[in-house]
């Protein structure tokens, strides 16, 4: 078991997991072989990089947050030469690109172009991935561009916006972070721009929340069955879903805090799927707990430590 050690300050049409049956039917097929891999640390901004530690590149998750979320800190070099950062509500084109709609006030403060927007994403309140657009705030002379500016943000808030005041953050790099006090990965603005957001991130909190509340029995049983661990779990709680897995922080009280990622059989691609998985990896820990399955898989051997926290 190999720790890493990082500070830290929808709903269904039918049950997620279906009921465990006392035994198992004589006649049933056997559940498909399922392959666990070792997970680790998303280091790598290149697209085109395959994903060896199941886990969506910095620059898909940075598209992901900054689709989810609708509010930011802009901050710009006012022209008494101090930092200063606002609080501004944003859309995002199909590029991942920031549309803002900013008063007369705002606008003045600016000494120059460059400037920062960043974004929060709580998960689970337990974790924060951050995302940061460093870049230049730009304003469109061209008529096109600004009735396509305008679409975006009716379509994000269901508002007119005064054309004079939408803004774009024209990105140059992004820096993307997993939770507070951690380590980034600054992402190219090619990689950000031709990045997708994960296809599960408008039912990912109601997945998670459905999990947590009425399936807290099969996340302990999927931290004792598909990761390697030398010591008793107490307690395990669903962080968030994508389409390559899942993140769980446990607790231990001999060892302390840790996540752990969980990677799915296969990529998914909707809610269908995610549903799929779970119920498949769901019903495979139940038999091989039961001593029905042998577990011919390789084990989540790398947790990640942290080093302050709460399972809540």
């Amino acid at each position: 078991m190999n720790l890493q050690t990082q500070p830290l300050s929808t709903r269904f049409l039918l049950p997620l997991f279906p009921p465990k049956p006392k035994s198992l039917p004589p006649k049933q097929t056997p559940f498909p072989r399922i392959s666990l891999t070792l997970c680790s640390l998303s280091t790598v901004s290149d697209p085109t990089t395959t994903h060896a530690n199941h886990k969506p590149f910095p620059a898909e998750v940075s598209r992901t947050i900054m689709e989810l979320s609708c509010m930011g800190t802009l901050s710009t070099l006012a022209q008494d030469g101090w930092p200063f950062g606002v609080g501004v509500r944003f859309a995002v084109d199909a590029e991942g690109t920031p549309v803002l709609c900013l008063d007369q006030a705002s606008r003045q403060l600016s000494v120059d172009k460059r400037s920062t927007l960043h974004v929060q994403l709580e998960q689970c309140g337990l974790r924060t991935p951050q995302c940061t657009i460093q870049g230049s705030l730009d304003k469109s002379a061209d008529a096109t561009v600004l009735r396509r500016l305008h679409s975006v943000w009716k379509k994000r808030f269901g508002e007119v916006a005064d054309e004079d005041s939408l803004y774009i953050v024209d990105a140059e790099r992004v820096l993307q972070m997993e939770d507070f006090n951690e380590d980034g990965v600054w992402v190219t603005s090619s990689a950000y721009r031709n990045a997708n957001p994960d296809p599960l991130r408008d039912f990912a909190e109601g997945i998670v929340k459905e999990i947590n509340t009425n399936n807290m029995e099969d996340v302990l049983r999927f931290c004792n069955i598909y990761v390697d661990l030398d010591f008793q779990v107490l307690e395990a709680k669903m962080i968030w879903v994508d389409r390559l897995g899942f993140d769980v922080r446990i607790y231990s009280p001999q060892k302390g805090v840790f996540d752990v990622r969980i990677p799915f059989p296969q990529e998914v691609t909707d809610e269908k799927g995610a549903k799929s998985s779970f119920n498949g990896m769901s019903q495979l820990a139940w038999e091989v707990e039961k001593n029905f399955h042998g577990p011919d898989f390789e084990k989540v051997k790398q947790l990640k430590q942290i080093t302050y926290s709460g399972v809540q």
